[in-house]
């Protein structure tokens, strides 16, 4: 057996990714200098190559590593550069369901249910006056589309930080122009209004080609070609010596802007370096996963009993291969042949304290706590303390729907020429897609004091103008109020008709035979010791 070491030492043997080699010294020589060359961070799996466990996380940093970068994203938010993280919202809002999905819940949060009132101030003021001017409102705003061009306006406030735009009259209305972002400012005020100022060095950035320019100037407003004129000119007002900035300040009649607390950067910027950490773990998750599933066979040569192989070189070669080929097929197995001692040491901390902690749970919830927003609207698994998150995300948006609600006043501003006398005042609902079915019960009470028939409509989701329409087609033309007579109840009859019936004093009182006890909540309002107890019964 010592002749079979001695071959042993004299050939050498190698085994790289699942093969037994048979080297000779050159060639063992030769294999010592490619051994830089060999990748390690790949194994060989029966028949097919699997990623070892090294850790290579941060697929979003391959696509982009400019753009997902935790530092860069820090950096941006600290150096308050608008255009950086206006981009970085953009490619986050295309590419983590996350964020987008944030963004989404809070800019389509408000139904955005308006209605307009007529103030009349002066008794003298004619009927047939007031219902023009009422027309005329209702019809400027139903042809603006109010509920989609202000759904879409505060998703990009979210996604952008600020919302410019341009309003632009046309025969069916009012229009608005959206202005880029990166482009616009807005330093002071005019009165309640942002003045907007515009940078006509968007012309010559975006549209080279001369043509192209003045097609597009075109498509703006007049005074967009006339501030580019000035640009052109060096006319423009600098904002410091030997500025050449190009910003032209546009007319603030024309103009809007929208923001979050008058801040123009984006509402959910700081939620990006956690949802980076989460992308992380999620990675490392995966490679631990993949790390369970690898098994490795480790098939160990016998010796005798003074230290001997029983096996030459060629014989030990032929069970590496035949276990090689046996497993040729199989998923996250290795074999490993090998004449030494073998011991495999497991690094996982077993304790039980770590065994119940679910670190990708955590890093997950990090994301919607430092957004500010309940993960259980998400992915529900209880209703404890949710009301109060809603509420919460409801008064973070309030702001802008105030903004909202002055733009839309705005509007119809021009319909108040006497406001001594009378004024068109428009009002956006509090109405969300969580409390619009109780705000209509208790607009619904309200009509029984006297107060607005059309509140419990608007709160459902029609428009002032379709509930006009709807109640004088039915009741003029139609004439339902004389074909569809509704049945003899207790509330339909009077006293005489229910003395007269058997038994009509129990039925009008109500004698608690039927429908006794507090009436059932909804789901939604049970606490959750309720929904458990109602589970084990079932």
């Amino acid at each position: 057996m010592s002749e079979k070491n001695d071959q042993i030492k004299a050939k050498g043997f190698n085994i790289m990714n699942g093969t037994m080699i048979d080297t000779t010294p050159y060639q063992e020589e030769q294999a010592l200098r490619n051994h830089a060359a060999i990748d390690f961070s790949k194994i060989k799996i029966g028949a097919k190559t699997l990623e070892d466990a090294v850790i290579d996380i941060g697929i979003l940093k391959k696509i982009n590593p400019r753009l997902a970068n935790k530092e860069n994203v820090l950096r941006a938010i600290y150096n308050y550069d608008l255009v950086q993280m206006r981009e970085i919202s953009e490619f986050f809002y295309k590419s983590s369901g996350i964020y987008s999905r944030i963004l989404r819940y809070m800019a389509f949060m408000y139904r955005y249910d308006w209605c307009v009132t007529p103030y009349v101030n002066d008794d003298k003021v004619k009927k047939e006056k007031i219902l023009e001017g009422f027309g005329k409102s209702l019809q400027l705003l139903d042809n603006f589309h109010v509920k989609y061009v202000l759904g879409d306006i505060a998703l990009k406030v979210l996604r952008y930080g600020a919302y410019y735009g341009y309003k632009v009259e046309t025969k069916q209305g009012i229009v608005l122009q959206e202005l880029p972002p990166n482009y616009c400012r807005s330093k002071f005020y005019c009165g309640d209004k942002p003045a907007v100022e515009f940078n006509m060095k968007f012309f010559d950035t975006h549209f080279r080609d001369t043509a192209q320019r003045m097609k597009v100037l075109k498509m703006f407003p007049e005074e967009f070609a006339r501030g580019y004129v000035l640009y052109k000119q060096g006319k423009l007002v600098p904002d410091f010596p030997g500025d050449d900035s190009g910003w032209y300040l546009l007319d603030v009649k024309n103009t809007v802007k929208f923001s979050m607390n008058g801040e123009d950067y984006p509402a959910f910027i700081s939620v990006i370096p956690h949802i980076l950490d989460l992308v992380d773990a999620q990675d490392l998750d995966k490679k631990k996963t993949m790390q369970r599933l690898l098994k490795i066979i480790i098939q160990k040569m016998p010796m005798d009993k003074n230290g001997d192989l029983i096996f030459d070189v060629d014989e030990a070669q032929q069970l590496h291969n035949n276990a090689i080929q046996m497993l040729g097929r199989a998923i996250g197995i290795d074999v490993l042949t090998t004449f030494a001692d073998v011991e495999v040491a497991n690094m996982a901390d077993t304790t039980a304290a770590s065994a119940q902690t679910d670190d990708l749970a955590r890093v997950e919830r990090q994301v919607y706590n430092e957004a500010g927003v309940s993960q259980m609207q998400f992915n529900t698994d209880g209703n404890i303390a949710l009301e109060k998150s809603i509420l919460n995300d409801e008064a973070s948006m309030y702001n802008l729907l105030l903004q909202f609600e002055m733009f839309l006043n705005d509007l119809i501003s021009k319909y108040n020429t006497n406001p001594k006398k009378l004024e068109y005042r428009a009002q956006i609902l509090t109405t969300t897609i969580y409390n619009y079915k109780e705000l209509s019960k208790l607009y619904k009470e309200q009509t029984q004091l006297g107060y607005s028939k059309i509140l419990p409509q608007l709160a459902l989701g029609q428009s002032q103008s379709s509930i006009l329409a709807n109640a004088y087609f039915e009741n003029n033309v139609l004439d339902l109020v004389n074909v569809f007579i509704p049945p003899l109840m207790s509330s339909t009859m009077n006293t005489t008709i229910l003395d007269r019936k058997k038994g009509g004093n129990a039925e009008a009182q109500g004698d608690g035979s039927e429908g006794a006890g507090r009436k059932e909540k909804p789901d939604d309002q049970k606490s959750e010791k309720t929904l458990q107890n109602r589970e084990s019964m079932n």
